[in-house]
């Protein structure tokens, strides 16, 4: 088998970087080939940061900082920007972060600029209990389409619960519980955009066909005048270790039944978390993986199976997911996995991954620690 050489130079995005004196973090990196520039703008609070009781705010603002800001009309964020030819225009919500996103022609930046900061700065003045309303029913139904009423939607939610205590700040689903949602008021809503959504709790990346110099005085013009917000200190929690496998079965209307598998890794960026990705795609990431082929060609007991490591900041998932086929049943997908993951991992399988990623050789030695590993298992099964 010809092997393509392992690099031994990590490969280089050209950028740069600087911070704002109201402590916003900017990043930049030209790329002319196409007239268009991206624009993403993170700010550094999630599930990670809510409170007892006040699950979901994160997502919630997720939704609200699409209402229309102080000097935007209500809901024209998105035909504001399509009028201009931007795509790509959403938000997402994460355990550790929520950032908001469009791609933009080059000659229209500025706008995009402009409606960030907008919301960033002034969301608040056009923020009253008519819209906390709406969107309070908005992602209560979201909750009701997306997990409470569709198949297999509950699962993840469990796999969490049983991988961290309760109250830890990862227990639970992004999208908050139902009470908390309902329960939470104005104040509560103002205080915690107060809190969280200010320059200094934000990072800029802007990517694209732009002059530098130009765009950094853009910046400064639409986000330089707005206030710094209060410090927020880094989450602090230890994560405890699994000492016994926990399981758990859920009923549910589904056709087909499934397996849900995971385990505590290490925080994004740690020693371990690389190796984790590789990993996950070596067992399960696609239709030449390992899982799937031993399980849906070979075998022919699964539907579909796939890995995947979700990095985070203060523990990391690693899961197994696995459908059975029709006639098949779970117990005989976890018996064919442990007999299965003790397996090393062979150069063959990773040089093409370790090429791409600039990967080290420890990765090869990830799936036989992860073996070792005590987790939980979710088992979904037909009501």
């Amino acid at each position: 088998m010809i092997h393509r050489p392992i690099p031994t130079t990590v490969p280089k995005l050209a950028f740069e970087k600087f911070t704002l004196a109201n402590g916003l973090e900017v990043i930049l990196s030209q790329d002319r080939r196409l007239p268009l520039v991206a624009v993403n703008l993170w700010y550094h609070v999630g599930p990670a940061k809510e409170e007892p009781g006040r699950t979901g705010f994160a997502h919630l603002f997720e939704h609200l900082m699409f209402q229309g800001s102080k000097h935007t009309p209500p809901d024209s964020h998105f035909s504001m920007l399509e009028a201009a030819g931007a795509s790509d225009v959403n938000g997402t919500t994460d355990f550790d972060r929520t950032n908001y996103f469009e791609t933009v022609p080059s000659n229209q930046l500025e706008l995009a600029l402009w409606i960030e900061s907008d919301r960033m700065g002034y969301l608040l003045d056009n923020l009253d209990q008519a819209a906390l309303s709406n969107q309070q029913d908005v992602v209560r139904n979201e909750r009701r389409q997306s997990y409470e009423n569709r198949p297999y939607g509950m699962a993840d939610e469990t796999l969490v619960q049983l991988l961290y205590p309760k109250g830890h700040p990862y227990y639970g689903n992004i999208i908050g519980s139902h009470a908390d949602i309902q329960a939470a008021k104005l104040s509560d809503v103002r205080d915690f955009f107060t809190r969280y959504y200010s320059p200094n709790n934000a990072s800029l990346a802007l990517v694209g066909d732009f002059d530098p110099v130009q765009v950094r005085a853009l910046v400064e013009k639409y986000f330089g005048s707005l206030k710094r917000g209060p410090n927020v200190p880094a989450v602090r929690v230890d994560t405890p270790p699994i000492t016994t496998e926990r399981r758990q079965v859920l009923k549910d209307r589904v056709q087909l039944p499934r397996v849900y598998m995971g385990w505590l890794t290490a925080p994004i960026y740690q020693p371990g978390d690389a190796e984790a990705d590789l990993a996950a795609v070596v067992l399960g990431g696609g239709r030449s993986s390992r899982l799937y082929k031993k399980l849906v060609y070979e075998k022919q007991i699964a539907q579909d199976v796939f890995a995947a490591q979700q990095s985070l900041a203060l523990a990391s998932q690693f899961e197994i997911v696995a459908t059975a086929r029709p006639g098949h049943t779970l117990e005989e997908l976890e018996q064919a996995y442990e007999r299965f993951r003790n397996d090393p991992v062979f150069l063959a399988e990773l040089q093409g991954l370790l090429a791409d990623y600039a990967g080290r050789p420890t990765a090869l030695f990830f799936a036989e620690r992860l073996s070792a590993r005590v987790g939980c298992r979710t088992y979904l099964k037909r009501e």
